[in-house]
């Protein structure tokens, strides 16, 4: 077996993870494909998927740090304990110019909460006094914010005779965190404007300046004609350049993989990819490194990324929306839809997107440009996302009573039993008073049902298929599990009793046609169901199984 190294949970400094002997990922090379292509770029990607170690990587590179990325005799040579040594050789050990140290100036918001202006303007006026300390120079006038970040850039690179590297991470931060008080965050969004606008025609005075966050938002909106920026985000060739691929699992990871199947613990990698990858900024699918961090630490199947800090935010925003939850499973979007990102204006997709609850699944050039479809990226976020949705779609404490009975829906839908599914369906509904319909927006937008109906499903982990195309068009919903495939038709009514309309329209169309014989479905079962908009439940249940 090959040796174990320590598993860098937690751990966002380069230093850190090369001085204890951790597990690292060579994103190396990469960066010096960064270095030699551009100076000014741009990075968007989710929580928790390495953007900190990416810049703190950068960092030490720059700041000519080659003991940190040599291994073996030639990092005993540089002066690294020979007890850490023993650490694979990175790629920009010998593909880097080591002769050339620039001094480095960076910020970060990605500790702690703002929550005012007032506390944003302490906060920078704070790292770039740190920063001034740190290289070696002084701040004229360090009340002055957008004055003192141009001037530590200046004095940095005439102090050290090298430009300067300007790097931001979670650039963003400041503003996600206040999204819920649109003026904290409009007045976020200018504090920021008015520190990022000092990058702008700074090429004489800064070798490599990279900004890094969640979210995209319009350069009109926060970068005040920061039009220098490269957007590295849906670049196909850097598309991995935060995350782990399938590769790494299989190399740099197999000693963890070893030591599970030995312990009597395997991991099967199926289940792995199942669970965790899917993630796309270009054609390799990643994971989140997180994820798989937690996995060969617990060697146990949960939601360890979604569980670390998923926004009640997200979802009370999509609530207030009406989003409809099948959609999760199929979006198409455009370049600049993806990009629409602002305080004032946020569409679903992007918010979902950015936030990595949604990933791109195709890439389509069209005559009017990009077209990507979007989709849930793996079973992970499928079945936690929608546990939290059914929660906060209906009302509490019933939420959270559906997902206690979810064992008893997960048995009908494995043992084909219609009545059982009804009932359980039926129970639902009918449990939610009537005064919360009319005090709650959600459950007057005509896809409320469709959308619990939905996310209660796809909370169980089951296989599914919204909006699911055929030749004769699409029906609302199928689930596969256990040999059976489920096909449904939801319809709301206006009176008190069932039309059979949901059943005869996929009768008509035949939309369980592709399932029947399909590998691996033994029955297919077609339900139409039909909610009353007066009363408020299932008025209509109507069965054809085959």
């Amino acid at each position: 077996m090959t040796s174990r190294r320590k598993l860098p949970i937690g751990i966002q400094t380069f230093a850190k993870i090369r001085g204890e002997g951790c597990y690292y990922v060579d994103k190396t090379p990469l960066i010096a494909r960064l270095a030699e292509q551009g100076s000014f770029y741009f990075l968007s990607r989710p929580r928790r998927f390495g953007k900190s170690l990416l810049i703190d990587t950068i960092a030490e590179a720059f700041a000519g740090q080659r003991a940190l990325f040599e291994g073996g005799e030639a990092a005993v040579a540089l002066g690294v304990d020979p007890a850490v040594a023993n650490r694979p050789r990175l790629f920009l050990a010998e593909h880097w110019d080591w002769s050339q140290r620039h001094p480095v100036v960076r910020l970060s918001f990605a500790g702690g909460r703002l929550e005012q202006r007032s506390d944003l303007e302490r906060s920078i006026r704070r790292q770039l006094r740190d920063n001034a300390h740190r290289l070696g120079v002084a701040l004229s006038d360090p009340d002055d914010v957008a004055g003192s970040f141009d001037e530590l850039i200046t004095r940095a690179a005439e102090a050290h005779g090298q430009q300067a590297v300007v790097l931001v991470d979670e650039y963003d931060k400041p503003i996600l965190d206040n999204l819920e008080t649109p003026e904290v965050a409009r007045a976020m969004r200018e504090g920021l404007r008015n520190l990022y606008s000092v990058i702008k025609g700074r090429d004489a005075d800064v070798r490599f300046a990279m900004l890094t966050g969640v979210s995209k938002f319009s350069k009109v909106s926060i970068f005040s004609g920061l039009n220098n920026l490269y957007d590295l985000t849906l670049d196909p060739a850097f598309g991995a350049l935060c995350g782990y691929t399938e590769e790494d699992l299989d190399t740099v990871f197999a000693p963890e993989f070893e030591a599970a199947a030995a312990e009597g613990q395997p991991l099967d990698r199926a289940e792995v990819r199942r669970w965790y990858n899917g993630y796309a900024w270009g054609p390799t699918p990643v994971y989140n490194p997180f994820d798989v961090l937690l996995l060969l630490r617990m060697r146990e199947f949960r939601a360890h990324w979604f569980e670390t800090g998923t926004p009640t935010f997200l979802v009370q925003w999509l609530k207030q929306r009406g989003f409809f939850t099948p959609r999760l499973e199929q979006l198409w979007a455009s370049e600049a839809l993806l990009s629409a990102f602002d305080v004032d204006g946020i569409e679903p997709e992007a918010m979902l997107w950015q936030t990595g609850y949604l990933t791109i699944r195709e890439h389509i050039i069209t005559p009017r440009g990009p077209m990507y479809t979007l989709a849930l990226p793996n079973h992970e976020v499928r079945t936690a996302l929608n546990e939290a949705l059914t929660i906060a779609w209906l009302p509490q404490p019933l939420g959270h009573q559906a997902q206690g009975a979810s064992m008893r829906l997960y048995q009908a839908l494995a043992q084909g039993d219609t009545a059982a599914l009804k009932a359980h369906f039926e129970r639902l509904f009918a449990s939610i008073p009537h005064d919360w319909y009319r005090a709650n927006p959600i459950a007057q937008y005509q896809g409320y049902f469709a959308s619990v109906c939905y996310s209660h499903l796809a909370s169980l982990g089951v296989e599914i298929i919204a909006e699911d195309v055929s030749n004769e068009g699409q029906c609302d919903l199928t689930v596969k599990h256990a040999g059976t495939a489920w096909v449904f038709e939801f319809k709301v009514v206006d009176g008190d009793q069932g039309t059979g309309e949901a059943l005869r329209q996929l009768q008509a169309k035949d939309y369980a046609a592709k399932h029947r014989g399909a590998p691996g479905v033994e029955r297919v079962i077609e339900v139409g169901v039909e909610f009353s908009r007066s009363k408020r439940q299932i008025v209509g249940w109507d069965v054809r199984s085959a």
